[in-house]
């Protein structure tokens, strides 16, 4: 009955564009003409997502090659993708979510998939401040579309640690030192980490970092948006 309501209520939502409020035409709820003028990204670096002139190995990944193998990101973090993703960590607007998996499944679709996705887990206060962790939501859709099981136990975050918003990477990665702990499970599996927003990648790092030592064979990011 619950599954039911949401879903009746999404569909009301999406029947209009989230951005324009022209009818959406599409299951997205976000029309053709809305959807084409998103922050596509162009070239990039293709270990961390990096913005480039030209699809290459960033300068930063052949220095210091990041305990993740791939990097995939569906659009700039600018408008109106930003406003998106903002509606669902701040407000829990799920169709805001689903709008934005729903589109970026496409973009990201794997070409080897996975063995399981991995959402970056959030503290358990930070969980009950919030009520959810949007990157398990984003995790679990991403999965329905691509038939890939979601495994939220694989990670967990041991502490909060103070706010990163005002930290340069190194600062990140510091602060993020003994945050995550992986469970043995991923020992042999093709993990996909995922994420709402690549900034730095330092949560990512850290993240990938404790799946590797719990014996993760291959790790690559999935994120709906990279920071410039």
């Amino acid at each position: 009955m619950v599954y039911r309501l949401i879903s009746h209520f999404l569909s009301r939502r999406l029947a209009l564009c989230l951005l324009c409020q022209a009818p959406a035409g599409n299951a997205a709820g976000i029309c053709t003409s809305c959807a084409a003028e998103l922050p596509q990204l162009g070239c990039t670096c293709p270990r961390c997502a990096r913005p480039l002139p030209v699809t290459a190995t960033c300068p930063q990944c052949l220095r210091h090659p990041p305990a993740f193998d791939a990097a995939h990101c569906a659009w700039h973090y600018a408008y109106p993708v930003a406003q998106l993703v903002r509606r669902l960590k701040d407000h829990g607007d799920m169709a805001a979510a689903h709008s934005l998996t729903l589109l970026a499944a496409e973009r990201l679709r794997p070409d080897v998939p996975p063995d399981i996705l991995v959402p970056v887990p959030l503290h358990w206060r930070r969980y009950w401040q919030r009520g959810f962790n949007q990157a398990q939501v984003i995790a679990a859709r991403l999965g329905h579309h691509w038939q890939l099981p979601v495994d939220t136990g694989a990670l967990r975050r041991l502490r909060s640690g103070p706010s990163q918003q005002q930290l340069n990477r190194s600062q990140r990665l510091r602060n993020l030192e003994g945050c995550f702990a992986a469970h043995r499970r991923v020992e042999g599996l093709r993990i996909g980490l995922v994420d709402d927003v690549m900034t730095t990648g330092a949560t990512l790092e850290a993240a990938a970092r404790s799946l590797r030592q719990a014996g993760a064979l291959s790790i690559c990011t999935f994120a709906m948006a990279r920071t410039p």
